[in-house]
């Protein structure tokens, strides 16, 4: 069996301590000290609003990009909050991540879910 070298965060709570001493202070040092080859942050639920519109957040999502984690939205959630073009705007890929997580999570990919 082949080990599984990408490491899947979907974030979907909307507490800005949570994203600074958790989803992304792992996510990236997954990545710079070389625990996982790839890291993705998925932005899911309320956690879209949170992105597009916090401070603190929209600066750990560029320390994120910059270190080369994967920044990826929900979609529809993104649609629903009226802030897909922000997210965008950060280099956020905003895509439909129902099917893509059902596929990863059929797959026995590593997924951590905050």
């Amino acid at each position: 069996m082949t080990e599984k070298k990408h490491l899947y965060i979907i974030w979907t709570n909307a507490d800005v301590e949570t994203a600074e001493k958790m989803v992304f202070m792992y996510g990236i040092n997954a990545l710079l000290k070389g625990w996982w080859e790839e890291s993705t942050i998925v932005i899911w639920g309320p956690t879209a609003k949170l992105a597009a519109t916090n401070e603190v957040v929209k600066e750990l999502i560029h320390k994120a990009n910059d270190a080369g984690v994967i920044m990826a939205a929900c979609r529809a959630c993104s649609d629903m909050y009226g802030v897909t073009a922000d997210l965008e705007s950060q280099n956020i890929e905003v895509i439909h991540w129902g099917e893509r997580l059902t596929k990863l999570l059929k797959n026995d990919e590593k997924i951590l879910t905050i």
